[in-house]
């Protein structure tokens, strides 16, 4: 069979030492010195008889999250979604078939409509015509709400929950709560953090009444997402090449922006330096 996976294994070098340590094993290292997790996955879901026993073992044997597909030798594919649902698994069909993907918007594309969305620990066969449960899914629910917030794409719905809806959304609550506390800051406007950030400040100018602007631009033809380098000082580099202003919409503004994540604090810092140097009044 082919494997693909999404996750990660935190447990890697244990479950080597458990189950390979004295089978003569040799495993691939990725660029970043660390054992290649799809091939553990295939490792571990060898370990028994059938596909579904051999799935089911290497999730609960991994400390982390594997969703996966299989292709078999008899160009079924098999979907398994993680144990505890944490990235979403999602089937299309149309007159000519069926397919699989992570992310809805990729098949509607192609002319393929929404039949069904696999819950946690669920298996399923995957054929041109149909699909078929080969194990049931758990009760266990933990999606990733980032998907939501921040990595998802804006067309996609997760649990039927449209993204870019849930962006406004949670930029309205945050105007909302202001306003009611009666914080609501005296700004020329607001701004996201492009590009993830940006819906979040729509949602929040909507329900603020302050105007919506974008003082500067995301120049994203190299890295779509500057935590992808591994290297903090390229990540710190990418970042600040991106970020293009203008400066008819910064220079003596008071500005607010909205940021859909804030991890390390090094990029926010970089950006409320970049405004500031740029002619801002005030950054919020």
């Amino acid at each position: 069979y082919a494997i693909t996976t999404v996750g990660i294994i935190n447990n890697a070098e244990e479950l080597v030492e458990r189950y390979f340590s004295d089978h003569g094993h040799q495993f691939m290292a990725m660029s970043s010195g660390k054992i290649n997790s799809t091939e553990l996955a295939a490792a571990l879901i060898n370990q028994k008889d059938n596909l579904v026993d051999g799935i089911l073992h290497a999730q609960e044997a991994i400390d982390g999250s594997l969703t996966l597909l299989i292709l078999t030798d008899k160009g079924e594919i098999i979907a398994a979604r993680d144990r505890m649902g944490r990235l979403p698994v999602l089937i299309g069909k149309n007159d000519l078939g069926c397919c699989v993907s992570f992310e809805s918007f990729a098949y509607h594309k192609l002319g393929y409509e929404d039949v069904y969305e696999l819950g946690p620990r669920e298996i399923l066969r995957i054929t041109a015509q149909r699909y078929e449960v080969l194990s049931p899914p758990g009760e266990e629910m933990k999606i990733c709400a980032f998907l939501w917030t921040y990595y998802g794409y804006p067309n996609s719905n997760y649990e039927g929950i449209n993204v870019e809806v849930m962006r406004y959304k949670n930029g309205t609550i945050m105007a909302r709560d202001e306003k009611k506390r009666n914080i609501l800051p005296n700004v020329d406007s607001v701004a996201g953090v492009p590009d993830s950030g940006i819906p979040h400040a729509i949602g929040y100018a909507n329900e603020s009444g302050i105007p919506f602007a974008r003082p500067f631009i995301k120049y994203t033809p190299t890295w779509p997402r500057s935590f992808m380098p591994a290297n903090q000082e390229v990540r710190n580099q990418v970042a600040k090449m991106k970020q293009i202003p203008v400066p008819e919409l910064i220079q003596g503004k008071k500005l607010l922006f909205v940021d859909d994540s804030i991890v390390r604090g090094t990029q926010l810092r970089e950006t409320v330096e970049f405004l500031y140097e740029s002619g801002a009044k005030e950054v919020h």
